[in-house]
């Protein structure tokens, strides 16, 4: 596959659900990749990535920004407390807030900086004991009280387990987003992102079906 097949698959995909075309993001998941891989693909005119790790991230993606303007950097994997002040100035969203004291950081960075990244807070819609996010049950408290904090809370996140129908975990997304009037649903992984762009999403995140398999 490649970025040509994948968007095309994206278009169809927000066709098939009767949404407009462009309507949903593609972020493009570069995490361990070669940089000659990257580069290919932001000279085909992608401009949204996803990367799962701090420093990674911090390391190759300044170059990027420069030289390829109009970059979008989002922050998809676990985010540790202590790497959250290089997080915030580096990524234009993170789609890992999980966890009361990570969100109270976030929020104490924002307000010195005076800006935040986008907030996706990320739900453990399989209940999974090994998996980050926030639990279903919790997670309407968790957004006002992020909310409260003054965090810009614009979607909700979620990886469903490993072998399971994901559009249960979809729809279970969606209905907590809807009711607490949450926009974007980050959704949808190389396998299953039609289905996601089906039942709602807005960002879905593709990376060995862009790349090839990662280094």
């Amino acid at each position: 596959m490649s970025l040509t097949g994948i968007t095309a698959r994206l278009r169809a995909a927000e066709l098939a659900a009767g949404r407009e075309a462009g309507s949903v993001t593609l972020i493009a998941v570069s995490k361990v990749q070669p940089g000659p891989r990257v580069e290919a693909v932001l000279d085909e005119g992608q401009r949204v990535f996803g990367e799962n790790y701090v420093q990674e991230a911090a390391f190759k993606w300044p170059v990027w920004k420069a030289k390829y303007p109009g970059v979008k950097l989002h922050m998809i994997g676990p985010l540790q407390s202590n790497k959250a002040k290089v997080a915030v100035d580096l990524f234009d969203a993170i789609h890992s807030v999980d966890r009361p004291s990570l969100a109270e950081r976030l929020a104490t960075l924002a307000n010195a900086r005076g800006a935040s990244p986008d907030i996706f807070i990320q739900i453990n819609t399989g209940e999974e004991p090994q998996k980050a996010g926030i639990l279903p049950g919790q997670a309407d408290d968790f957004i006002s009280a992020c909310r409260a904090m003054y965090l810009p809370v614009v979607g909700l996140m979620c990886i469903p387990p490993d072998g399971e129908d994901p559009v249960p975990h979809f729809k279970m997304l969606a209905g907590i987003a809807a009711r607490n009037g949450v926009g974007g649903l980050s959704m949808g992984m190389s396998s299953d992102f039609e289905l996601a762009v089906a039942h709602g999403a807005t960002h879905i995140r593709v990376g060995s079906a862009i790349f090839g398999d990662r280094a």
